[in-house]
C-alpha cells in the first residue's frame, strides 16, 4: 500500500480512536487475501463498550459520507464486524479477540502505523492519553 491509501484510512482511524477502542491495530492484507485491503482491530472494555463503540464508528463515518455494506455482531457486543468494502474493521470484547488472536491468524500482514491516541481530560482535569493503541 502507498502512503496515499494510508492516508486515506484517516476517517476510519480517528473514527475508531474516538471512542476510547484499546489496542488499536492496522493491518496491510491487500497482498494475501482479496475480501479487503485493511483490517482494522480493536477492543473494548465490556460488551457495552463494543457495541457503543461500533455505532460510534458508524456514526462519524456515515458523517464522511462513508456508509457500510454489513455490519454484524452490534447486539451481542463480543465481535462486530464492520465492512466497508476495502476496510473490514473488528471491534472485539478482549477475551473474544484474545481467542480468535485474528494478528496472529495474519501475522504476515504489514502494520500501518496508527496515529496518536487523542488527548482527554481525566475527572481530575489532567490531560491524559486515551487507552493503548499498540500491543
Amino acid at each position: 500500500m502507498t502512503e496515499d491509501v494510508d492516508a486515506a484510512l484517516d476517517p476510519f482511524l480517528q473514527a475508531v480512536l474516538g471512542k476510547q477502542a484499546m489496542h488499536v491495530v492496522a493491518l496491510d492484507v491487500s497482498e494475501l487475501t482479496s475480501i479487503a485491503d485493511v483490517f482494522i482491530i480493536c477492543s473494548g472494555r465490556s460488551n457495552r463498550q463494543v457495541s457503543a463503540i461500533a455505532e460510534h464508528i458508524e456514526k462519524q463515518l456515515r458523517g464522511h459520507k462513508i456508509k457500510p455494506l454489513s455490519v454484524e455482531g452490534t447486539a451481542e457486543g463480543h465481535w462486530v464486524l464492520i465492512d466497508y468494502g476495502y476496510v473490514i474493521i473488528h471491534v472485539f470484547f478482549e477475551p473474544v479477540r484474545e481467542f480468535y488472536d485474528l494478528e496472529g491468524l495474519w501475522s504476515d500482514a504489514r502494520r500501518i502505523p496508527i496515529p496518536a491516541a487523542p488527548q482527554t481530560k481525566s475527572a481530575s482535569g489532567r490531560r491524559t492519553r486515551s487507552p493503548d493503541n499498540e500491543d
